[in-house]
């Protein structure tokens, strides 16, 4: 059992939370099981919507597809801004539907064009290969700017969990390589550090959870095989990066009740350290990813309107 302290959880979602299965850690069985889950069909967060959809596949440098869904609004015009997605699941489980709904407001508010990808998955494909999967995305996105309808100056990197991790990795790696420009990037309870000792690492071990610690150190071991120390990309593990200077505007937010808090908190202060800007909020009695399972919750609604008004508002700007 954790012998510290945690933050309350929120009342709402905490009595939410009981209709929730909590496991202590994933084990390679129960990985199994959840990967053999449907995820939401994405007809069912398309309907409604009156969006133009386009599926395809982007080749790899080592000859591997990677499936990649483009969702228009209907009817756009040309410059349109462009989010591109990477979902959750700690990189070893999700595909490219995984969280969508976070993305769809932004195209229903803003009229931003949606890419989403499915990068490679650990422990099948592990080390650099998830977020070099994620940079050839949005190398791809950049050459087909024209063809997509939007501007190649608004384009934002955003994900949830892991896909926050990803998103600070490829924005790393598109600032390192000089190409191609990002607008912004939003990290959504961000997966930033493969090292799990931070207080609120230490606070989520010990008892069942969404994310654990224990469940972290499973996605990461998964994640990096028989990489550690020095060895272990900082465009894997962001947290790691020596300097973060030189980063578009960012935004990332997370709960005050959940493993990635302190990492989060640290990255957007590093940022600020370094000259950049960043937007950070941690929402009091948040668990992980609480806005994505309860979208509707009073907590979930003011964090999901606050990260949408961010947005809004740097893309006017840009």
């Amino acid at each position: 059992m954790s012998s510290l302290a945690r933050p309350a959880l929120d009342p709402e979602l905490n009595a939410l939370l009981t209709d929730v299965p909590l496991v202590p850690r994933i084990t390679p069985q129960l990985l199994t099981q959840l990967r053999g889950m449907p995820s939401t069909p994405v007809e069912s967060l398309l309907e409604g919507r009156a969006v133009d959809r386009r599926e395809i596949t982007v080749p790899a440098p080592d000859g591997a597809g990677i499936p990649m869904t483009v969702l228009a609004p209907a009817g756009a015009g040309p410059a349109a801004p462009c989010v591109y997605w990477m979902h959750g699941g700690g990189m070893i489980m999700g595909d490219r539907f995984s969280q969508l709904d976070i993305p769809l407001e932004w195209l229903d508010l803003l009229g931003a064009v949606v890419v989403t990808v499915d990068y490679r998955l650990a422990p099948e494909a592990g080390g650099a290969t998830p977020v070099e999967d994620c940079y050839r995305g949005l190398l791809w996105i950049a050459e087909h700017a024209g063809d997509l309808g939007i501007d190649p100056s608004r384009v934002v990197v955003a994900g949830a969990s892991a896909g926050g991790g990803l998103a600070a990795g490829v924005t790393l790696m598109a600032r390192d390589r000089g190409t191609p420009p990002i607008a912004a990037q939003v990290l959504i309870c961000p997966m930033l550090d493969h090292r799990n000792t931070t207080t609120s690492s230490r606070q989520y071990a010990g008892e069942p959870g969404v994310w654990t610690r224990e469940s972290n150190e499973f996605a990461w071991n998964a994640v990096l095989g028989d990489l550690y120390g020095d060895q272990v990309p900082a465009y894997v593990s962001p947290a790691t990066a020596e300097d973060l200077s030189g980063l578009p505007t960012t935004y990332i937010d997370a709960g005050s009740a959940e493993v990635f808090r302190d990492e989060d908190v640290e990255y957007a202060t590093r940022i600020w350290g370094a000259g950049g800007q960043a937007e950070l909020h941690v929402w009091a009695g948040g668990f992980h990813g609480f806005d994505a399972l309860f979208p509707r919750a009073a907590l979930s609604a003011a964090a999901r309107e606050t990260r949408t008004g961010w947005l809004a508002r740097t893309l006017d700007a840009g």
